[in-house]
């Protein structure tokens, strides 16, 4: 036996053996996030296999075993000639994260897959897509031409992975995009960029930057493919516990190629929404620009290439001011004059400018260098709505930045990644105006019923949060392992360092509360809300978190038809600002105080001792700088297996388990220190119509002179600056990361030439972050004749909010599928993608605030309000004549259900007066069949190329989206009637038929370009 073979064999061992070893500790996931390809198969023993790509130059050899098998890793996604000597030369396709098998014989059959017409970098060939089978994981790939032909309502590249079985990509009221995997919340998913993760440490929405945005995270142009992952993704991909989305940018070749291209529509150009369908109503002025170019070529043909890529949005999306709460129909006459003016039709400026640059440099046969940065910056107006008024409204700064170094060495039995990363990102709203904001309650339905706010957005509405920081991460794979089989073994570490900021209010706009009756609106306003700063405490947290992770990757073929995945992944993250807390002592000596509601029934009783009959333990929660701990049990282990049936990849079972970790925001977790520093101050004014006493300590008498321009400063003249009197944020000592368990058993087929999938999912996920009311009544109870203890807080503080981890998912899914993809041989392509969800949760995913039950363990199971029970997309494309193309997407989806807290007078088992309860609104028809549908849509395309000469071709395209003009009622704006008397309607819920829609109104867009 050779030396070589015997490292070889150590080295196989050693890595069986610290999987093993690992699997036998914990749970399943991953850390790499590769987007390149690989390349496997069978050829003559001791020749050699060259792949080539002739666009770029890049060249890759691998010599094959005795056994006649070959291997070749990290190849960009590309199209590629590939040979193992006369006679065997193939072109195929590779596609992005995925492993692809090539048998090169002289006599072979030409390669399985579908011909793809377009590669990475624009060039027409004719070529073989290799497509990967025997892989657990569970999703698809989104070829580029689905991103050029599939109709589309924004640029936003997410879009595409609304085809995949799953996935839901959302496009809300206010045209805000996010994306969604299974029944989990937007936060559970990473997008990885050229194997970087885009997460958002800060800030909810998953991506960094689309929490609340009309924009994209990425210039479209520049995405040459991705991959949806739904479940049981390897343990490369970290910091995700719903999908994961990987994609590979495009770069430049030997030949200079580019696009142009501008995009218009307007007012004039699309339906009236629901809102400016009522008697009366203005359309409101809209109108949406988008236009970029892109461009690649050779800076040393063969060795080193650019690409450049830049697009720009201008929206005035529209928008329709609606009143909140349960207002009556006549609501607009009750109101003053000024505030029922701002009702109706509205809009919702935006724009973005995104740019992309990349250098690509084959140093040698062996190495690879890229070079890349991107660049976000948005600027929008939101917060408009149901009962919100333009000039309430915010206006958000948005931006990122983002470089990338990656060398990619490959040598003789390993391939070796490094990545070096830095980010900036900040997500900064602030209000439109400043100066007073005016509350507006229906008093019938009790005080928190706001009907509208006007004037400027409140103190809360100033935020400063974003993160920034280096990563550096490396990852090496060995592809000539055998025990057993043949083994390709992947291990990486990662370490990110990175600051952390958050402010969450500003020192400005007073917001007063009316009361509107049905005579009309009070003179007077008879509460105000106002920050009133603590001298000496920093209004900004700001914290350096230090990220860890590694991870071992084996995929195994035991034999040619069965293949094992076995992953183990850890992680591990240390938050500063969290683990180094120390609770102030004037907090921790009010604990110890008399408790003041219980000196008459429990004599010389504290309040922790209350707090511990309610179940409380404040020493849980009070932090001495030492008493936290890191993240650091986070072990995921990943299983999966696929056994092709007939060794022909036409026929493949596939299933897998595994665990996978998120993370908690730090928008959460700073609140411990920045609530204490800006508190908001409410106070109730001594009016004739709401008459306080005097001498309570939130209690003072109306003065004009507050709504003055220095009445913000008056008011807090009259209090000190302290905690006196303020909210109390405490989080437990034992915080967890929230994680999802994922199994998974199916079947994919190839028949001629469809793709097709079977899949049963099952997620079940833990320890879901939220904030509970901590105070409770002197006896330890948390409900008192349906009322809770608001009143009885911390002494000399106001109340108790304590931050815990509780909320749970379970989710079964059925995904079906079936696409044909496109060739230029037959002229078209479909897709079909099916989803059955049956999810339940025992919290609103979307809430981190949940204040009904005394603890999050006390919510009961309801049906999620996070995924309808059916959904079905499916797209068409189809060459036509005269340089004609034209392309179709359906999307169907049944009612997604509502969560609410219901109050019909009924007591809960607990006390509670508002009973947790899902509800599912009627829907509506379809072109026939019964109203059982909550979301409808038709949208089409056509595209006209005019070739110019050469390779320089013109085009124009149409894309008319919601043809029928379906009004999608948003889900979350319902009308809600529950009952009375402990007796619950028969009908609820419904839609607000007219409120604010969701995704848009039959809209046409023009699009005009240039390709050379």
């Amino acid at each position: 036996m050779s030396t070589a073979v015997k490292f070889r064999k150590k080295i196989l061992a050693s890595v069986i053996a610290a999987s093993v070893t690992a699997i036998a500790i914990a749970p399943t996931v991953g850390f790499a996030q590769t987007a390149t390809a690989n390349l496997r198969g069978k050829a003559a023993p001791g020749s050699t296999v060259t792949v080539k790509n002739p666009d770029t130059g890049l060249v890759r050899k691998a010599t094959v075993g005795a056994d006649g098998s070959y291997g070749i890793i990290g190849l960009p996604p590309a199209t590629y000639t590939v040979d193992a000597g006369p006679g065997t030369e193939k072109q195929v396709t590779l596609t992005v994260a995925s492993t692809a098998t090539l048998n090169l014989t002289a006599e072979a059959a030409a390669a399985p897959g579908a011909a793809n017409a377009t590669s990475l970098q624009g060039v027409t060939v004719s070529a073989s897509t290799l497509n990967e089978v025997k892989t657990p994981e569970v999703g698809q790939t989104i070829s580029l031409h689905q991103i050029q032909t599939i109709p589309q309502v924004s640029r936003n590249f997410l879009e595409f992975a609304d085809t995949v079985p799953g996935m839901a990509f959302n496009v809300d009221s206010a045209g805000h995009t996010s994306l969604r995997g299974g029944a989990m919340n937007n936060s559970s998913v990473n997008v990885f960029i050229d194997g970087v993760g885009q997460k958002s440490y800060v800030k909810e929405g998953g991506v960094s930057g689309q929490i609340n945005s009309q924009g994209n995270p990425f210039p479209q142009l520049a995405i040459g493919q991705y991959k949806v992952i739904t479940t049981n993704y390897k343990a490369e991909y970290d910091q995700v516990s719903s999908a994961a989305v990987t994609a590979e940018t495009k770069s430049g070749t030997n030949e200079f190629h580019g696009e142009v291209f501008d995009t218009y529509t307007s007012d004039k150009y699309r339906s009236r929404t629901a809102g400016e369908e009522a008697p009366g109503a203005d359309k409101a002025r809209s109108s949406e620009k988008e236009y970029g170019f892109a461009l690649g070529g050779p800076i040393i043909k063969d060795q080193m290439h650019f690409f450049i890529a830049y697009e720009e949005k201008k929206f005035d999306t529209p928008i329709t001011v609606t009143p909140g709460g349960q207002a009556p129909a006549n609501i607009a006459q009750l109101l003053p004059a000024s505030a029922a003016a701002e009702l109706g039709p509205a809009d919702l400026p935006f724009n973005e400018k995104l740019y992309f640059g990349k250098i690509d440099w084959e140093l040698t046969d062996r190495d690879r260098i890229e070079i890349s940065t991107q660049v976000r910056r948005e600027d929008q107006a939101d917060n408009i709505g149901t009962g919100q008024a333009r000039s309430a409204s915010i206006v958000t700064e948005n931006h990122d930045t983002r470089g990338l170094f990656r060398w990619q060495h490959s040598g003789d039995n390993y391939f070796n990644e490094l990545n070096a990363t830095y980010e900036n990102a900040s997500n900064d709203p602030t209000p439109l105006n400043f100066g007073n904001g005016a509350v507006y309650n229906y008093r019938p339905q009790g005080d928190n019923n706001g009907v509208l706010n006007t004037g400027s957005a409140g103190p809360l509405a100033t935020q400063i949060k974003g993160q920034e920081g280096p990563s550096l991460s490396d990852d090496i794979t060995f592809n000539d392992l055998s025990w057993h089989g043949d083994h390709t073994v992947k291990l990486g570490w990662k370490y990110k360092e990175v600051t952390l900021h958050a402010q969450d209010a500003g020192n400005v706009n007073p917001q007063f509360s009316y009361d509107v009756t049905d005579t009309g609106t009070q003179a007077d306003p008879y509460q105000v809300n106002f920050s009133n700063p603590v001298a000496g405490l920093n209004p900004i947290s700001e914290t350096k978190s230090k990220q860890y992770g590694g991870y071992i990757q084996d995929d195994w073929a035991v034999t040619d038809k069965l293949t094992l995945n076995l992953g183990v992944r850890w992680d591990l993250e240390r938050t500063p600002s969290y683990v180094d807390w120390v609770t102030p002592a004037n907090v921790v000596d009010a604990f110890n105080q008399l408790d003041p509601a219980a000196q008459g029934q429990f004599p010389g009783q504290t309040y922790a001792q209350t707090l511990a009959k309610g179940g409380v333990n404040i020493n849980d929660y009070i932090s001495n700088g030492k008493n936290r701990h890191p993240y650091n049990k986070e072990w995921q282990p990943r299983l999966g297996f696929s056994y092709d049936l007939f060794g022909d990849e036409a026929h493949v079972i596939h299933g897998g388990a595994g665990r996978s970790y998120d993370r908690n925001l730090y928008d959460y977790l700073q609140l411990e220190q920045t609530k204490s520093a800006i508190p908001i101050q409410q106070v109730n004014f001594n009016t004739a119509e709401r008459p306080c006493d005097l001498t309570a300590s939130n209690c003072i008498a109306w003065n004009p002179a507050y709504l003055g321009t220095n009445g913000l400063q008056l008011l807090q003249s009259q209090f000190s600056s302290s905690n006196t009197g303020q909210e109390i944020d405490m989080m437990n000592n034992k915080l967890k990361a929230p994680y999802s368990d994922q199994y998974s058993l199916g079947m994919s087929n190839q028949v001629g030439d469809w793709q097709t999938d079977a899949t049963v999912t099952r997620v079940l996920s833990y320890d879901g972050f939220a904030f509970t009311l901590g105070n409770r009544f002197p006896d330890g109870s948390f409900f008192q004749n349906g009322g809770q203890p608001w009143n009885n807080g911390v002494p000399g503080f106001g109340s108790l909010i304590i931050g815990n981890n509780g909320i749970r998912t379970r989710t079964t899914q059925v995904l079906l599928s079936a696409s044909k993809p496109y060739t230029k041989e037959s002229g078209w392509s479909t897709t079909f993608a099916y989803t059955y969800t049956r999810a339940y949760q025992n919290r609103d995913i979307n809430e981190h605030y949940s204040f009904d039950e005394e603890l999050i363990g006390n919510y009961p199971f309801i049906l999620s309000n996070a995924a309808p029970k059916h959904r079905f997309v499916s797209t068409g494309a189809i060459d036509g004549p005269w340089g004609f193309s034209f392309s179709a997407k359906l999307t169907l989806a049944t009612p997604t259900p509502y969560n609410a807290v219901a109050n019909y007078g009924l007591i809960g088992p607990n006390g509670e007066a508002g009973i947790p309860k899902t509800f599912v609104p009627g829907g509506s028809k379809f072109l026939f069949g019964g109203n059982i549908f909550g979301y409808r849509d038709v949208d089409l395309q056509a595209t006209k190329d005019f070739k110019i000469w050469g390779d320089v071709a013109a085009y124009m395209r149409f894309d008319i989206l919601n043809v029928f003009n379906w009004k999608n009622f948003d889900p979350a704006a319902v009308v809600t009637n529950y009952g009375s008397n402990g007796v619950l309607n028969s009908n609820p819920v419904t839609y607000d038929k007219h409120g604010n829609i969701v995704f848009v109104p039959r809209t046409a867009r023009f699009t005009v370009g240039l390709k050379f």
